[in-house]
């Protein structure tokens, strides 16, 4: 449920008629107060300054304090005003992007982008695992310029735009006034040197985007949406650093003669009511084909028949699951005079011993909803 944004003067604590020298130095005494040195441990800290930022925002600029005062938050909405400061990591980074951060680092080897991709196999491929083909689209090094980003027999120089500093300076306006604020060279990335000439092929960026196939063993035993994680086949590192990894995400397709439950398998049995009666030995489906089950005689609508190993495998375990069927017993219909007869004569002759059941309806409903919980 959304929640209504606060008014931004009493965020500011200021009166609706306050300065703007006024409304600056209630931010400036908020912010401070917010500062992560001050506030590390409060968890609260951050959706504190974002408040108190859009606050200021707002009444630090005539024409969006205007529509406030005149529409409140919905005219600020409808007229595009919608600050962001979801984008930064903690209070630390967005206290440091709003009012300017201090000195900067140089940049280095850093770790590839993680990828994922999806990939689908059927129930009996996840039952005895199968290798299948995973095609998606990765950063990878460079092969002219060996990642380097420089034209091949092209030197790398000092960086003209930093002078090899690997950093820049910059005036960022605050509430506090002007600021000094150092950043990363967007040129040479903070190493301080460039290729003279750009490799021909990244553009000087040392990596180009690609396509890969890769086999992916699938275990067996393996459930829809669980997922695998291949360790250095994500996106190549920038400078030397290590590449990420791959998350292959299982999707297991539906069997029409099954539904899973862990490491067990269920399916339905139709048996004639006579046969349930009497006993009988019929077929049911496995994953490696068919097999004959026993129908013991007096089974019971509801029933369950229990195959022991014949589920699924456990993932990275050798026992298997268990085959369960569950028993549905059918009425004849549209019953001839002949079988309608000898069915009579049966009823006649059925007595409550027949009739008793070892199992109520109601414990058989527990029963299964007793099981469907564990």
């Amino acid at each position: 449920m959304s929640t209504v944004p606060r008014d931004p003067y009493e965020v500011l604590g200021v009166p609706r008629d306050a300065g703007e020298q006024e409304i600056k130095k209630a931010f400036r005494g908020l912010a401070r107060e917010l500062h992560p040195d001050v506030n590390a441990h409060d968890p609260d800290a951050e959706s504190k300054f974002k408040e108190a930022a859009e606050a200021y925002e707002i009444l630090s600029d005539a024409e969006r304090r205007a529509t406030y005062d005149r529409y409140g938050h919905e005219g600020l909405r409808s007229g595009g005003y919608a600050p962001n400061f979801d984008a930064f990591g903690s209070i630390s980074d967005l206290f440091s992007a709003f009012f300017g951060a201090g000195q900067g680092q140089r940049g280095g080897p850093a770790q590839g982008g993680d990828l994922a991709v999806a990939v689908e196999v059927d129930l009996v491929e996840a039952s005895n695992g199968v290798t299948v083909n995973a095609a998606y689209e990765a950063v990878d090094r460079c092969a002219r310029c060996n990642g380097n980003g420089a034209e091949p027999g092209t030197p790398i120089e000092t960086c003209e735009r930093c002078g090899g500093a690997g950093q820049l300076q910059g005036v960022t306006r605050t509430p506090f006034g002007q600021m000094v604020r150092t950043v990363i060279c967007d040129v040479c990335n903070g190493e301080g040197r460039a290729p003279k000439q750009p490799c021909s092929e990244c553009h000087g960026r040392g990596r180009v985007n690609g396509r890969r196939d890769l086999e992916v063993e699938i275990p067996a035993g393996i459930a829809d949406g669980q997922r695998i994680r291949l360790k250095g086949k994500g996106n190549a590192g920038e400078m030397g650093g290590p590449p990420g990894d791959l998350y292959v995400m299982v999707g297991v397709r539906e069997d029409d003669r099954f539904v899973r439950e862990g490491d067990d398998l269920l399916t339905a049995l139709d048996v004639a009511a006579p046969l349930a009666a009497l006993g009988t030995k019929l077929t049911v489906p496995t994953l490696e084909g068919e097999m004959d089950v026993d129908v013991p005689a007096g089974t019971q609508p509801g029933d369950v028949l229990t195959v022991r190993g014949e589920g699924m495998p456990a993932l990275g375990r050798g026992r298997r699951g268990d085959l369960r069927v569950l028993v549905n017993v059918l009425i004849p219909r549209r019953l001839t005079d002949e079988q309608r007869r000898l069915l009579q004569e049966l009823s006649e002759s059925l007595t409550d011993e027949n009739l008793r059941s070892h199992e109520s309806m109601f414990a058989k409903l527990r029963r299964a909803l007793g099981s469907q919980a564990a």
